[in-house]
């Protein structure tokens, strides 16, 4: 059950990662400009994000607005970015800021009326931590995710990677699609994986963003 208060979107889609620079921001955004594209009110929310502060390269939060058309402060608040590639908790601590609680996080995601796709994207892999007392997997389970959308690479190791995060999604009660980003139709590695997660796990898997935004509607 979520935490937050004031209105809720129709469907709360959590993006999840099987690790840290698998595209789940640009996942995330490419299905928010879909959506919107098809008529779809949406809006983006990242509870925290960190980085470099050397990197002119747009934050998540920037690129999360581009595809919902929001202002990025609306997407992620100044005081939940972080000034070190840390795990946005061990960033707060480094910098000598509060480290929030995933109940915390939760209660400052705020929706505007009338959303029927708000997407949270967590940072980092599924279990990284997200909060002082949590993985992103406890704040999917807080904001009331409905749907968990599980990012990860097309290439090597993503089938380790895959069933791992799975394992561990297993007792969840929202189901999870799984997107191969950077799927190459024409690599033979990328179609291997796919069918054999596919076929001989099960998995609810899709490799491009209109086959995810299917999925969703």
């Amino acid at each position: 059950m979520s935490t937050t208060g004031g209105p809720r979107p129709d469907r709360v889609v959590v993006v999840l990662g099987t690790g840290t620079e698998v595209g789940k921001t640009w996942v995330g955004a490419r299905l928010l400009e879909a959506l919107r594209g098809a008529g779809v009110a949406v809006a983006a929310r990242k509870p925290g994000q960190s980085a470099d502060p050397d990197d002119t390269s747009p934050s998540d939060a920037d690129v999360l607005a581009g595809g919902s058309g929001e202002d990025p402060l609306a997407v992620c608040p100044a005081h939940r970015r972080y000034e070190v590639a840390m795990a946005p908790p061990m960033a707060a601590a480094a910098l000598g800021r509060p480290v929030p609680s995933v109940a915390e996080l939760a209660g400052e995601l705020t929706w505007p009326e009338g959303v029927a796709v708000g997407l949270v994207e967590t940072a980092g892999g599924l279990l990284s931590p997200a909060a002082d007392d949590g993985t992103a997997v406890d704040l999917a389970r807080a904001v009331g995710c409905d749907l968990a959308v599980l990012v990860a690479d097309a290439g090597l190791g993503t089938l380790n990677s895959v069933r791992l995060c799975l394992a561990a999604l297993a007792g969840e009660t929202w189901p999870t699609v799984v997107v191969l980003n950077r799927f190459d139709p024409d690599d033979a590695l990328h179609r291997a994986n796919r069918d054999w997660l596919a076929a001989r796990d099960g998995v609810d898997l899709v490799t491009d963003v209109p086959a995810l935004v299917a999925r969703l509607r």
